[in-house]
C-alpha cells in the first residue's frame, strides 16, 4: 500500500474546532503535527491537504472545506483527482453510539444516522469504504426522559474529562494508522475493535 488517504469529518471553522463532531479534524490535525506537516487549503480539492512519508508510504491527509453534511462532495473529488481505489481511503469519523473511548473499525455499513458519512455513501454511490468511528457518547437526556438534544451535544465542546480519554484513543488510532503499511489490516481491525475504553478511565 503505497499511499495511504486519510480523510477527517468535521465543520470548518474556529467556532467549531473543539466541537465533539470534529474528531475527524482533531485526529489528522494531530497525526500531521507530529510529522511536521501543515495543512494547506487546495481549492480544487475542496479540502485543507497535508502529506508526508512514514517508510515506504505516503499518506495524504484531508480535512473538507465543505461542511459536515456536504462531506461527500469533497470525498467525491479527492477520490477521482487521485483515482483513488476506496481500499487505500479511510474516513474518521465521531460515532454518538459509541461510548467515549470506544474505537470502531468497519470496512463497509450504513451511514448510522451520521450525516457527514450519509453524504459520502450519496456521493461515492457506495458503502463500500473504511470508515474508523470514535465514540463521543450518546446526548444526555432531557428531564430524565428519552429527549435527547443530539445537535446540542454533537456541536457541543469536548469536556475536559472526554479531552483526556479522547487524547489516549488518538494515539491508539494514530499507532494503528501509522501501521497500516507494515500490518495486515485484519490485524489493525481488530486492535482497534478490541481497545477497552476501561483501560483508559
Amino acid at each position: 500500500m503505497n499511499e495511504i488517504y486519510l480523510i477527517g469529518l468535521g465543520n470548518p471553522g474556529k467556532k467549531y474546532s473543539r466541537n465533539r463532531h470534529n474528531i475527524g479534524f482533531l485526529l489528522l490535525k494531530k497525526l500531521s503535527k507530529k510529522y511536521n506537516s501543515d495543512f494547506v487549503l487546495k481549492d480544487k480539492l475542496k479540502s485543507y491537504c497535508s502529506e508526508f512519508r512514514i517508510k515506504d508510504s505516503t499518506y495524504k491527509l484531508f480535512l473538507p472545506n465543505t461542511f459536515m453534511n456536504d462531506s461527500g462532495d469533497a470525498v467525491r473529488t479527492i477520490v477521482d483527482w487521485y483515482k483513488v481505489n476506496l481500499d487505500q481511503l479511510f474516513i474518521i469519523v465521531d460515532d454518538k453510539d459509541l461510548p467515549v473511548g470506544k474505537i470502531r473499525f468497519r470496512k463497509k455499513g450504513s451511514s448510522g444516522g451520521h450525516n457527514g458519512l450519509k453524504s459520502i455513501i450519496e456521493k461515492l454511490q457506495t458503502r463500500n469504504f473504511n470508515r474508523i468511528r470514535i465514540g463521543i457518547g450518546s446526548p444526555p437526556s432531557i428531564n430524565g426522559k428519552n429527549n435527547f438534544n443530539t445537535i446540542s451535544h454533537v456541536l457541543g465542546n469536548i469536556s475536559l474529562e472526554e479531552k483526556l480519554k479522547l487524547d489516549k484513543v488518538y494515539n491508539k488510532v494514530i499507532e494503528s494508522l501509522e501501521r497500516l503499511n507494515t500490518k495486515k489490516e485484519e490485524f489493525i481491525i481488530h486492535e482497534l475493535n478490541s481497545f477497552d475504553k476501561d483501560e483508559i478511565s
